[in-house]
């Protein structure tokens, strides 16, 4: 796969090999045998939770299923689009048990336009009944964790590392912003069911080695495919040496395996978890059978993992820190949602206390939630990273969106963050490593990639036993509940200049002819069809200013030229593997089809994406024969012709394009249900959900 040296999930003999290689083991169906399982898992967590919200359709692996939703959380990255869904939808006041919007990515207030959203957003939630977590009150991930997770419920979330809250005993999921608009309405989420892939944990980890080279490990193994359909469940003995929120650092980068979501059970390291956030009322136990049968199978002896770092430019591109130490590192930084714990803070405070960090070394310290920087501080530890030379942030995402703290061009920067796309970090030729707090701490020490077993040899240091308080200091201060419904309806949305309306999407023509704009190839992600930083971040809510961004870093005339296409019938996308995997983003389909886009055809296309360009109008289709993708080049005219037959609920999937250019023809399919179908020829779910009630 392209720029990652992860195991590719389609050879099951290699994973094997590399599983012995580490001295792990791949036992019984192999995770590249996806094809041959069974698709009759029983007795699982991940089963259990499915069974338990299931609405419509049957749990067979590739059917589309409909599942009720009792939780949803929104970000302001994404949260302006999903109110002015909801105000789309004419909602009153939401129906889920509990929604909430945060603001935790657009934090940096360099101008007028990130506050702008942030007073939006506060009034769409009264309005709409939604609870709201001021600016600096955490990262919505480890916030909703500490205060509204739930073993046994549902949660999905306009971000895709909603998929952490499966360290509770949760079935979580990150969806397109629509998908969580219309759950707040009342409406089901619609998801292919994926298969259940156990993976047992044995053995203890050792000292240096954390829950980041856990799930590091499975990328290492798998890469950034290795999930695509599938739910990860985490159980067996190993299980007992995790935290909830060790739990939380593996099942947040589920999300870059691809997954659909992450479950582990509820035992007593959840119940402990509550108990501490002064929640122990919440607690239900959620355990595997014992004669669970899984899907696929996999093991992973934590005694044998070592400290393992992800090279730029890809989460997958996984090696041991070993065989890169002594490389130069410019920044070291800790925090965000893939390391949102105490523990992980205070394991960096103890390496670090009474040292200094090398002067070569910007070392940045991003506290999660106001929570734990209250703990930090009573524990001494914040304190401690002070006086090493630690940059104290406030708790948000900021630099693990590109929100502020760009590294500088050329220099390495270690981060405990769950991706490093390229230019994500804010800097266009950024060198971002992504690796535990153990050795980010190290290397902020020796201003060099560090092991941090190597480290403590030299220094005589000890493997730090941290005391962390059995009770959170919870905060509530910056936790504000909705309104009464009687004083939410007498809201007005403040609406700022820089928000706009939604664009208005016409339907689906029954020819779609035009240029090949973009010719991509695998791994395409969303942060480089709409880019995260802090120079389109601001635009979030200003869909046309936002599309001078698309796509630029794969070509940076595309926004003049797709714009020239909208009054010609449009243009068309060719990509390889895995197109538009990473964030949920649903502006990554959005401003592509306010510029003109029509359809993408793909190798394969991420979950997410791949859904977000069905609920905008966007015709996603899939090469039969994956090399028709190298038989056309960009510019290549191609012409699709009897679409709105094709599109109709019982038509076959198989439809031909034609290369106008070539004098070629090429056969492609898609994998759009009939609901979906539906939405492609209306113009998008928004414009059919009105035709319905136009026909009521």
């Amino acid at each position: 796969m392209d720029g990652t040296s992860g195991t590719s999930s389609t050879s099951s003999t290699s994973s094997t090999s590399k599983a012995a290689d580490n001295g792990t083991k791949a036992s019984g169906t192999k995770a590249g045998d996806a094809e041959a399982s069974s698709g009759k898992a029983h007795g699982t967590v991940a089963q259990r939770l499915i069974e338990d919200h299931l609405l419509d359709g049957p749990m067979v692996p590739g059917e589309e299923i409909a599942l009720r939703v009792d939780q949803t959380l929104t970000q302001d990255a994404t949260g302006t689009l999903v109110m002015q869904e909801l105000e789309a939808l004419g909602l009153d006041r939401v129906r889920t048990e509990v929604s909430v919007q945060y603001v935790d990515h657009n934090i940096l207030q360099a101008d007028e336009r990130n506050a702008e959203d942030h007073v939006f957003l506060r009034s769409a939630a009264r309005r709409f009944g939604l609870w709201f977590s001021k600016p600096g009150n955490g990262v919505s991930h480890p916030t909703h964790m500490q205060r509204f997770g739930i073993p046994g419920r549902t949660l999905i979330g306009s971000d895709s590392h909603t998929c952490a809250a499966g360290s509770l005993g949760m079935l979580a999921i990150g969806t397109g912003g629509l998908e969580v608009a219309l759950a707040m309405a009342g409406r089901p989420l619609y998801v292919t069911m994926p298969r259940i892939w156990g993976v047992r944990l044995t053995g203890q980890l050792p000292p240096w080695v954390s829950a980041k080279d856990v799930v590091l490990e499975m990328l290492r193994r798998h890469g950034v495919k290795g999930g695509v359909q599938r739910i990860i469940e985490y159980h067996g003995p190993g299980l007992a040496g995790l935290t909830a929120m060790d739990r939380h650092v593996i099942a947040n980068m589920g999300a870059e395996l691809g997954a659909t979501a992450t479950v582990f059970p509820s035992d007593e390291a959840v119940r402990a978890f509550l108990a501490a956030e002064g929640r122990a009322e919440d607690f239900a136990e959620l355990a595997t059978e014992p004669d669970a049968a899984y899907d696929l199978d996999e093991e992973i002896d934590l005694s044998s993992l070592e400290p393992l770092i992800a090279r730029p430019t890809s989460p997958g591109n996984v090696v041991p820190v070993r065989e890169v130490a002594g490389e130069p590192v410019g920044q070291a930084v800790i925090g965000s949602s893939a390391n949102p714990g105490l523990r992980d803070f205070a394991m960096a405070a103890a390496m670090v206390e009474g040292r200094q960090t090398a002067g070569s070394v910007s070392f940045d310290v991003n506290p999660t939630s106001r929570e734990i920087l209250q703990d930090l501080t009573r524990s001494g530890a914040t304190f401690a990273l002070i006086a090493a030379g630690a940059r104290i942030h406030q708790a948000g995402c900021l630099g693990c969106i590109g929100m502020g703290q760009a590294p500088a061009a050329g220099r390495n920067s270690l981060r405990t963050f769950p991706r490093n796309f390229p230019g994500r970090s804010g800097t266009e030729d950024d060198a971002v490593w992504l690796c535990s707090p153990e050795t980010a701490a190290a290397s902020a020490l020796t201003g060099v990639i560090t092991d941090p077993r190597e480290w403590a040899g030299t220094h005589e240091v000890a493997y730090p036993r941290l005391r962390l308080p059995d009770r959170a200091s919870v905060n509530t201060a910056m936790l504000q509940p909705p309104l009464p419904a009687g004083e939410a309806a007498r809201v007005e949305l403040e609406r700022g200049p820089n928000i706009s309306a939604l664009p208005d999407l016409d339907p689906l023509p029954d020819t779609v002819e035009g240029p090949v704009l973009i010719k991509a190839g695998d791994d395409v992600s969303t942060d480089e069809i709409s880019p995260a930083g802090a120079k389109a971040l601001p635009y979030r809510s200003n869909i046309p200013k936002l599309a001078e961004f698309t796509l630029t870093r794969l070509d940076p005339d595309y926004p003049r030229r797709a714009a020239k296409t909208r009054e010609d019938g449009g243009h068309l996308i060719v990509a390889g593997e895995n197109w538009g995997q990473g964030s949920s983003r649903e502006h990554a389909a959005i401003t592509p089809r306010y510029l003109g886009l029509r359809a993408v055809l793909a190798k394969s296309f991420a979950r997410i994406h791949w859904q977000n360009l069905a609920n905008f109008g966007v015709l996603a289709l899939e090469f039969d024969d994956p090399a028709d993708h190298d038989r056309i080049e960009a510019d290549d005219r191609l012409r699709l012709t009897g679409l709105r037959a094709a599109m109709a609920p019982d038509a076959p999937p198989g439809l031909r394009v034609r290369n106008v250019t070539r004098d070629e023809e090429y056969a492609v399919h898609h994998r759009l249900s009939p609901r979906q179908r539906r939405a492609v020829l209306a113009g998008g779910v928004i414009a059919a959900l009105a035709r319905e009630g136009d026909r009521d």
